[in-house]
């Protein structure tokens, strides 16, 4: 199993980009790129290459069920799994966000200190 070092996090709120841009390289060491609608994350996903994808479910215009069945019509996320990043975290949502592809949901407000643990569990799970 290899580490996971690169996120793309794909959030419209500075605020939200701003604090996992520095829980995830800070405290998680990881190397990110953060985009702010589902369309850039399409466009630099391939040059980016990240190892997994937290994409925000409620973004305008191109919300994260839409982009995440975009990835998946574009082969983009074959090998790359998707967590969703939501407020809504009732268990019939996120059982819904699961049917549509994404591995898990980390729920929003999210702990700065533990994102990257969240993530690396997600990980370690996904490859056992």
């Amino acid at each position: 199993m290899s580490d996971l070092k690169r996120v793309l996090l794909v959030d419209d709120e500075p605020d939200i980009q701003a604090i996992a841009k520095l829980s995830l390289e800070k405290v998680g060491g990881f190397t990110s790129l953060i985009c702010s609608s589902g369309q850039e994350a399409i466009d630099r996903i391939t040059e980016f290459k990240p190892d997994i994808v937290l994409l925000d479910v409620m973004m305008p215009e191109l919300d994260g069920p839409h982009t995440l069945k975009k990835l998946q019509e574009q082969g983009l996320v074959k090998e790359i799994p998707v967590v969703f990043f939501t407020a809504k975290v009732l268990s019939s949502e996120v059982d819904e966000l699961k049917e549509l592809g994404a591995e898990d949901v980390i729920s929003k407000p999210f702990d700065p200190m533990k994102l990257p643990s969240q993530l690396r569990d997600i990980w370690s799970h996904i490859n056992e």
